[in-house]
């Protein structure tokens, strides 16, 4: 991403915050094993979906491609066995998270994933 790099502990996973030189801010929750089990972005440019989906991206890709997904410019709110991908937003305005719901550490809940 090219972007600077703030790294913050916390009990239960560590918060990287990546600031891309677009003006996108981007947080990714690494648990203690050090797997990454949510992310979260707002800024005025939509991230790399591809890269910080990784391996999801596909399922992601496919479920957005289902009439069920999001019509036209709403709001984008997917839901797949452990996968769930959240996005909303506007043109130099946008927000959005995704996390694993099985990989969640022990106290963190979806509403702390932002």
């Amino acid at each position: 991403m090219r972007g600077s790099l703030k790294i913050t502990p916390n009990a239960a996973y560590a918060l990287h915050e990546i600031q891309t030189p677009t003006g996108t801010a981007v947080r990714e929750y690494l648990s203690r094993s050090g797997k990454v089990f949510a992310v979260a972005w707002q800024g005025p440019w939509l991230p790399d979906l591809k890269q910080l989906l990784g391996p999801y991206f596909a399922q992601y890709r496919q479920a957005v491609q289902t009439p069920k997904a999001h019509t036209g410019h709403s709001p984008i709110s997917i839901r797949q066995s452990n996968l769930v991908v959240q996005q909303t937003g506007h043109m130099r305005a946008f927000a959005g998270r995704a996390y694993l719901t099985d990989q969640l550490p022990s106290g963190v809940t979806a509403e702390s994933i932002r």
